[in-house]
């Protein structure tokens, strides 16, 4: 299925623009960077804003006015879509990011807008959501490493440890049947594409109908290509 962008309001604009401006990115540099914070965010907040904007219009394209989504793993690149979907759409969103640190500065950034950052998985997350968003989680080079690994086929063959990675993905499948379980059916799940195995395994053990969309968006920090999944109805193509 094709959507056409939905251009955003340029107060929906200015507000992203401001909390960019806002943020802390010293404290930014230490959560994302060993070294080289500084220069990291140089040159990556302009790109987190214009490829933020352009994915947040390609989702509103696909969400309807209303309802609720669940970020996972939510941080600076998740901004657009949070305030696009609470200003443009008038929708409810739960952020969860497992950095402390990180979610002190979000928070502080985004003070006066109707949504909030939370420490924690996304899986404890109460009620249900019509939209789910999980990029760059499942595969997270920092907490599954193993996993992140073969996911990106740089696994070593003779130090890959097949008992660590059967113990991550144990971890990924249960976090992925606790955040989708509470999907009220049709709904959309947005991901990357090294991300969707896990999307769609989750469908096929329980019999419900997917459509992966065509259309690829980077990400500005990872680059991993994002797309669309609608579940629980197929879509016929326009």
């Amino acid at each position: 299925m094709r959507s056409t962008k939905h251009n955003l309001r340029s107060e929906t604009v200015r507000a992203i623009r401001r909390i960019f401006d806002a943020l802390d990115y010293s404290t930014l540099g230490r959560v994302y960077c060993d070294e080289g914070g500084d220069k990291f965010w140089k040159a990556k907040r302009g790109p987190c804003q214009r490829l933020g904007i352009e994915l947040a219009e390609a989702l509103m394209a696909r969400l309807k006015p209303g309802g609720r989504s669940l970020y996972v793993g939510a941080g600076v690149v998740e901004l657009p879509m949070l305030v696009m979907e609470t200003l443009e759409l008038g929708r409810e969103v739960t952020a969860y990011n497992l950095r402390a640190d990180e979610v002190a500065v979000l928070n502080q950034a985004c003070k006066g807008l109707p949504f909030e950052f939370t420490a924690a998985d996304g899986g404890t997350a109460l009620g249900s959501f019509n939209h789910l968003w999980i990029v760059s989680v499942l595969n997270d080079p920092e907490r599954f490493p193993d996993l992140a690994a073969l996911s990106y086929n740089r696994a070593n063959p003779l130090t890959f440890n097949p008992a660590k990675f059967a113990v991550e993905r144990r971890i990924v499948r249960n976090l992925v049947d606790r955040c989708l379980r509470k999907l009220q059916l049709p709904a959309w799940v947005t991901t990357t594409v090294e991300e969707l195995a896990w999307i769609a395994e989750w469908c096929h053990r329980g019999g419900i109908p997917y459509r992966v969309g065509d259309e690829r968006y980077p990400t500005a920090t990872v680059g991993d290509p994002v797309c669309f999944v609608h579940i629980g109805r197929v879509l016929t193509r326009k």
